[in-house]
């Protein structure tokens, strides 16, 4: 969905109730995309599958790919 800044300031709860609902929305300025509302993924629920389920040391997934992606910047 597309909106100008102008359908922004005018309808602002309309356009949150349509994010909530999953949309994500471009909103244009002087008639070029400008900035994108998108939902926010709740991750929190996130649970890993196939051969890393059973691993102890991957609890929290978002942590353990930092560490893995710092350790190769060492």
């Amino acid at each position: 969905m597309e909106i100008t800044t102008e359908q922004l300031k005018i309808q602002p709860e309309i356009i949150i109730s349509e994010v909530n609902n999953g949309q994500e929305i471009t909103i244009t300025w002087q008639g070029k995309p400008s900035a994108r509302i998108v939902p926010i993924v709740d991750t929190s629920d996130r649970e890993l599958f196939g051969i890393w389920k059973n691993r102890d040391d991957t609890g929290d997934v978002e942590q353990y790919v930092r560490n893995v992606r710092k350790s190769r910047k060492l």
